[in-house]
């Protein structure tokens, strides 16, 4: 029966990936590539110099990731907190100034594959601090901010299942 739970939990996690645009996606499996070191992003996602500049900036701020991971401050708890949502937020800010995540949805799924499903209560407030920012341009803003649910934002608890689908590139051949 474990299994099946587990089985239809990596079919919807599929379902969702599926459900993002293919900026979107093509987006999360780079940014996985990059952070958590899986390939050499240059190698298979850049397509030209703006991409390749891109992803070297991506892969410098994400080095904060490394301190992020595992460091999730006490939900109930002060310390730690600005550390901890500060560099969270900036990393977050460069994500959404790519322009390439479009909503609240794709954001929480990169984010609970590079971090872990302990950040998960930290993401609504996570994306509305990095989508408020004046970095990013105002209609992009307004459409991010608008992207996450009243559900979302106010949620009473969170999983504490880890992903269990990662997303990855595929050779065509292999395809």
């Amino acid at each position: 029966m474990a299994n099946t739970g587990t089985a239809s939990l990596t079919i919807a996690e599929l379902r969702e990936f599926a459900s993002f645009t293919a900026c979107e996606q093509r987006y999360i499996k780079r940014s996985l590539d990059v952070g958590l070191g899986r390939q050499d992003a240059f190698k298979l996602w850049a397509r030209d110099d703006g991409e390749s500049r891109s992803i070297r900036s991506q892969y410098l701020v994400y080095q904060e990731l490394k301190t992020l991971r595992g460091q999730v401050p006490a939900e109930t708890g002060f310390d730690a907190l600005e550390s901890y949502i500060g560099k969270l937020v900036r990393i977050a800010a460069f994500d959404l100034a790519q322009e390439r995540i479009e909503g609240f949805s794709a954001f929480r799924f990169l984010y609970e594959r590079l971090l872990g499903a302990d950040v998960r209560p930290f993401l609504p407030s996570a994306f509305c601090a990095a989508a408020a920012l004046p970095q990013i341009r105002p209609e992009k803003r307004k459409y991010l901010l608008q992207s996450i649910s009243e559900a979302a934002a106010t949620a009473p608890g969170w999983s504490a299942r880890e992903p269990s689908f990662y997303p990855e590139w595929v050779e065509k051949e292999a395809a």
